[in-house]
This record gives C-alpha cells, sequence and structure tokens, in this order.
C-alpha cells in the first residue's frame, strides 16, 4: 500500500451511497449476509474497487468485498 496515494474521504454524508464499515476482528460468520462477489465500495457516493484503501478521519479503511474494513489509523 502506497501511502501517498491514500485518499482522505472524510467524515460519511448520509445523504450520498455509503458502503458498510466492519471491524476487522469480525468473526467470518458475521459476513454471511455480505456478498463475496462484489468488487467495489462506495464512500460519500465515490466508487472504489476492492483492494482500496481510504482514510475516514483518523481511521485506515479497506475496500474488500463490498464493505469497508478497519484496518487501523492513518500511516504518518
Amino acid at each position: 500500500m502506497r501511502t501517498s496515494s491514500l485518499v482522505d474521504v472524510g467524515a460519511p454524508d448520509p445523504e450520498l451511497k455509503n458502503s458498510p464499515v466492519v471491524d476487522v476482528e469480525i468473526e467470518e460468520a458475521e459476513f454471511s449476509g455480505i456478498d463475496q462477489d462484489v468488487e467495489v465500495c462506495y464512500f460519500n457516493g465515490v466508487r472504489y474497487a476492492s483492494g482500496d484503501y481510504v482514510c475516514s478521519g483518523d481511521e485506515l479503511l479497506r475496500c474488500e468485498n463490498g464493505v469497508w474494513v478497519r484496518s487501523g489509523t492513518r500511516p504518518d
């Protein structure tokens, strides 16, 4: 992951399309309702590919199967 290419997306706007954000520790069983074939996530109406990282505040988020997975804090 190249930190220079991270997009700061700000806070989620409830008026725009946003994919759910989940914790990295969530068990696989809790992903049962998630479509494993989805390869994009949305944040404030912008589409991101699976594997993309963005920053929202101090959180680092990774797009995975249509959801944002919390992946730590913003790198320095």
